[in-house]
Protein backbone atom coordinates (compact mmCIF):
# COMPACT_ATOMS: atom_id res chain seq x y z
CA UNK A 1 0.00 0.00 0.00
CA UNK A 2 1.52 3.32 -0.78
CA UNK A 3 1.73 5.78 2.08
CA UNK A 4 1.70 9.56 2.10
CA UNK A 5 5.08 11.60 2.15
CA UNK A 6 5.87 14.52 4.26
CA UNK A 7 7.79 17.49 3.71
CA UNK A 8 8.63 20.81 5.44
CA UNK A 9 9.40 23.96 3.87
CA UNK A 10 10.88 27.09 5.43
CA UNK A 11 8.75 30.38 5.00
CA UNK A 12 8.52 33.54 6.12
CA UNK A 13 5.69 34.78 5.46
CA UNK A 14 3.57 31.87 6.78
CA UNK A 15 -0.15 33.98 5.62
CA UNK A 16 1.11 34.47 2.40
CA UNK A 17 2.48 30.53 1.72
CA UNK A 18 -0.52 29.21 3.61
CA UNK A 19 -2.75 31.48 0.84
CA UNK A 20 -0.32 30.43 -1.73
CA UNK A 21 -0.97 26.37 -1.69
CA UNK A 22 -4.39 26.72 -0.44
CA UNK A 23 -6.10 29.27 -2.92
CA UNK A 24 -3.96 29.45 -5.68
CA UNK A 25 -2.93 25.27 -5.83
CA UNK A 26 -6.10 24.27 -3.92
CA UNK A 27 -4.18 22.26 -0.96
CA UNK A 28 -6.72 21.33 2.13
CA UNK A 29 -5.69 22.99 5.49
CA UNK A 30 -5.10 20.61 8.10
CA UNK A 31 -3.59 21.54 11.26
CA UNK A 32 -2.06 25.19 12.04
CA UNK A 33 -0.34 27.15 14.64
CA UNK A 34 1.80 30.51 15.13
CA UNK A 35 4.88 29.24 13.52
CA UNK A 36 3.77 26.59 11.43
CA UNK A 37 0.77 24.83 8.86
CA UNK A 38 -0.08 21.71 7.27
CA UNK A 39 -1.71 21.01 4.17
CA UNK A 40 -3.28 18.21 2.89
CA UNK A 41 -1.17 18.48 -0.98
CA UNK A 42 -2.72 15.50 -3.45
CA UNK A 43 -2.77 13.46 -0.27
CA UNK A 44 0.72 13.95 1.47
CA UNK A 45 1.75 16.02 4.09
CA UNK A 46 3.31 19.47 3.18
CA UNK A 47 4.47 21.56 6.38
CA UNK A 48 5.06 25.30 6.20
CA UNK A 49 7.72 26.06 9.10
CA UNK A 50 8.05 30.07 9.65
CA UNK A 51 11.73 31.04 9.86
CA UNK A 52 13.50 34.64 9.61
CA UNK A 53 15.73 33.84 7.06
CA UNK A 54 16.02 31.49 3.64
CA UNK A 55 19.23 30.51 1.70
CA UNK A 56 19.11 32.14 -1.60
CA UNK A 57 18.49 29.97 -5.18
CA UNK A 58 19.18 26.29 -4.92
CA UNK A 59 21.69 25.03 -7.43
CA UNK A 60 20.67 23.96 -10.50
CA UNK A 61 21.63 20.63 -13.14
CA UNK A 62 20.93 20.87 -16.60
CA UNK A 63 18.21 18.87 -18.02
CA UNK A 64 16.99 18.87 -21.54
CA UNK A 65 18.32 22.07 -21.97
CA UNK A 66 17.12 23.25 -18.70
CA UNK A 67 18.82 24.70 -15.21
CA UNK A 68 16.10 22.35 -12.83
CA UNK A 69 17.01 23.82 -9.16
CA UNK A 70 18.73 20.79 -7.53
CA UNK A 71 15.90 21.37 -4.74
CA UNK A 72 12.57 20.81 -5.64
CA UNK A 73 9.28 19.02 -5.09
CA UNK A 74 6.02 18.57 -7.07
CA UNK A 75 3.19 16.07 -8.29
CA UNK A 76 3.20 13.42 -10.79
CA UNK A 77 -0.30 14.00 -12.60
CA UNK A 78 -2.37 12.60 -15.33
CA UNK A 79 -2.16 14.34 -17.88
CA UNK A 80 -5.93 16.20 -18.30
CA UNK A 81 -5.03 16.71 -14.72
CA UNK A 82 -2.23 18.48 -15.55
CA UNK A 83 -3.44 20.61 -18.55
CA UNK A 84 -5.86 21.81 -16.07
CA UNK A 85 -3.55 22.29 -13.57
CA UNK A 86 -1.13 24.63 -15.95
CA UNK A 87 -4.31 26.65 -17.20
CA UNK A 88 -5.84 27.60 -13.79
CA UNK A 89 -2.43 28.59 -12.96
CA UNK A 90 -2.32 30.74 -16.07
CA UNK A 91 -5.57 31.84 -15.26
CA UNK A 92 -4.11 33.31 -11.93
CA UNK A 93 -0.97 34.69 -13.53
CA UNK A 94 1.26 32.53 -11.97
CA UNK A 95 4.74 33.13 -12.98
CA UNK A 96 6.30 29.70 -14.64
CA UNK A 97 9.84 29.31 -14.29
CA UNK A 98 10.57 26.83 -16.68
CA UNK A 99 7.54 25.77 -19.22
CA UNK A 100 5.03 24.79 -19.52
CA UNK A 101 6.73 22.06 -22.10
CA UNK A 102 7.39 18.79 -23.41
CA UNK A 103 10.80 17.22 -22.42
CA UNK A 104 12.43 14.34 -23.82
CA UNK A 105 9.76 14.16 -26.84
CA UNK A 106 9.67 10.67 -28.74
CA UNK A 107 11.50 9.33 -26.14
CA UNK A 108 10.58 6.58 -23.36
CA UNK A 109 10.90 8.93 -20.60
CA UNK A 110 8.29 11.43 -22.73
CA UNK A 111 6.88 14.09 -20.00
CA UNK A 112 4.95 17.07 -19.51
CA UNK A 113 6.12 19.48 -17.18
CA UNK A 114 6.31 23.32 -15.29
CA UNK A 115 8.22 24.29 -12.73
CA UNK A 116 7.08 27.33 -10.22
CA UNK A 117 7.65 28.68 -7.25
CA UNK A 118 5.93 29.41 -3.92
CA UNK A 119 5.88 32.89 -2.31
CA UNK A 120 9.20 31.77 -0.28
CA UNK A 121 10.96 30.64 -3.82
CA UNK A 122 10.16 26.87 -3.27
CA UNK A 123 10.43 25.17 -6.34
CA UNK A 124 7.73 22.98 -7.40
CA UNK A 125 7.24 20.71 -10.15
CA UNK A 126 4.22 19.35 -11.89
CA UNK A 127 4.60 16.78 -14.69
CA UNK A 128 3.00 13.63 -16.43
CA UNK A 129 4.38 10.75 -18.43
CA UNK A 130 2.98 10.20 -21.52
CA UNK A 131 3.18 6.43 -21.66
CA UNK A 132 2.63 5.11 -18.20
CA UNK A 133 2.55 1.56 -19.02
CA UNK A 134 5.34 0.23 -16.81
CA UNK A 135 3.31 2.72 -13.73
CA UNK A 136 3.22 6.43 -12.99
CA UNK A 137 6.91 7.28 -13.31
CA UNK A 138 10.10 4.96 -13.69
Amino acid sequence: MAQAFHLALPVQDLAKAKKFYIETLGAKLKRSSFNWVDVDFYGNQVSLHLVTSKAERPESTMIDGDPVPALHFGMILEKEAWEALQKDLHSKKVDFKIGPKIRFPEAEAEQGTFFITDPDGNYLEFKYFSDTSKGLWY
